[in-house]
């Protein structure tokens, strides 16, 4: 309809060339784009990771914390690697993730022991 039969038709010295040209210059078009993503976009997101998991691998006894419903407490007893006793009120004591924790908001001196 809009191309004639002359356009269409190919001939047989010249191979037809590419609207998009070979795979070669593709490449060269693609790579320093995923080179700027790469700095942009997925170090800084693994900075802040990996900063966020040192953060709740790091939480004591007598850190004041928020949760990730915006309850604010203090870390009372670390009961393992994935929970934590937070206490939320007095005698109101919760357990909760530590992926549940959003952030941590003044750290705690480390509590002695009472066997010390």
């Amino acid at each position: 309809m809009f191309v004639t039969e002359a356009f269409a038709q190919a001939t047989g010295a010249a191979p037809a060339s590419s609207a998009f040209g070979s795979g070669l210059e593709m490449l060269f078009l693609f790579a320093p784009l995923m080179v700027v993503w790469y700095f942009f976009l997925i170090r800084p997101q693994r900075a802040q990771l990996k900063k966020r998991q040192e953060t709740l691998t790091n939480i004591r006894r007598g850190d004041q914390v928020v949760l990730g419903g915006g309850i604010s407490g203090k870390v009372t007893k670390v009961i393992d690697d994935n929970e934590l006793e937070v206490e939320i009120a007095d005698g109101v004591k919760v357990r909760v993730l530590r992926s549940y924790v959003a952030e941590v908001r003044v750290k705690g001196e480390p509590v002695k022991t009472e066997n010390a």
